[in-house]
């Protein structure tokens, strides 16, 4: 991912609705360009301080809540993965299951 992709995702990102594929890649650039970090920390800032005015919670620490939400989003990915490997690991198993039922079943039905 480029500059100029992270840029156009950092809204939807902050508005929660990256896809877990993309939200992964948008993390690894962020994580490791420091002008995309802080074009994501501006816009966190922008959006943030709006919502804390509207809702008056008087919660202004920003930047801990930035944190926090690129930690969420963080065990979010680590989720996906994690997943990602089960579904692999559950039909790989299923598969051999199959094939291993097929194959007694024919060891069955060839025996004279």
């Amino acid at each position: 991912m480029n500059c100029r992709d992270a840029e156009r995702l950092v809204t939807p990102y902050i508005e929660d609705e990256l896809p877990e594929p993309v939200l992964e890649e948008f993390l690894e650039h962020v994580e490791s360009c420091p002008g995309c970090q802080e074009e994501l920390e501006i816009y966190f800032t922008v959006a943030a301080g709006l919502r804390h005015l509207e809702e008056e919670t008087g919660n202004y620490n920003i930047k801990g809540e930035l944190e926090q939400v690129l930690e969420a989003s963080y065990q979010q990915v680590h989720m996906y993965r994690l997943m990602k490997i089960i579904y692999y690991a559950v039909n790989t198993l299923a598969g051999m299951g199959l094939l291993s039922t097929i194959l007694l079943q024919l060891r069955i039905w060839i025996r004279p």
